[in-house]
């Protein structure tokens, strides 16, 4: 029995647009327009293929098509669905490029070897990608910028990433060694 094939995540459904069965896509792939260029993707939860073709970018994701839906309220029932491809659809990515659904649940740790945390999520809200990491002290996640500066060693294949992160972002401890310049950036 093999297992069931990786799932990586284009993109999530926003909701309708107009009358004529389009909808609203928020992509996560690099180029929004790039949600429809990986074939048929699947529908979760649900499970069903559906074709995508995008027909323009607006702010904050695209407008797309969907093979039969041809109303608003077909498109308005496909609300909040994510829309998956399998893992070999995907090009590999390029040196010092990562997919997001490769970071998450990596370990965190500084540059001494200390475990500082696990992460949970990576968003983006047009400055670049943040790093959403879980404390392994617990308590809330703590964002951080995923920089060269902040994370220089990335290590898929060990599960791990090296971390040096801002003052404060986890503990007096790093705000220490931030203000005695260890870290300090170019510029």
């Amino acid at each position: 029995m093999s297992a069931e094939p990786e799932k990586v995540v284009l993109g999530r459904i926003s909701g309708a647009h107009g009358l004529k069965g389009e909808v609203r896509i928020r992509p996560y792939t690099e180029r929004p327009e790039d949600i429809g260029s990986y074939g048929p993707v699947t529908a979760n939860p649900g499970g069903r293929l559906l074709k995508v073709k995008v027909m323009r970018l607006v702010k904050d994701g695209v407008i797309a098509r969907i093979d039969g839906v041809t109303d608003r309220t077909m498109a308005e029932a496909l609300k909040g669905l994510e829309l998956e491809v399998e893992r070999e659809a995907l090009p590999k990515p390029e040196e010092d490029e990562y997919y997001h659904a490769d970071l998450i649940g990596v370990a965190v740790d500084d540059e001494a070897g200390k475990r500082l945390g696990t992460v949970k999520a990576v968003q983006n809200f047009g400055g670049g990608d943040i790093l959403e990491i879980a404390p392994e002290s617990g308590g809330p996640t703590v964002l951080m910028s995923f920089t060269r500066e902040n994370v220089p060693v990335v290590d898929l294949e060990k599960g791990r990433l090296v971390a040096d992160p801002p003052a404060g972002v986890f503990d007096e401890e790093s705000a220490d060694r931030r203000e005695d310049g260890e870290g300090e950036g170019q510029g």
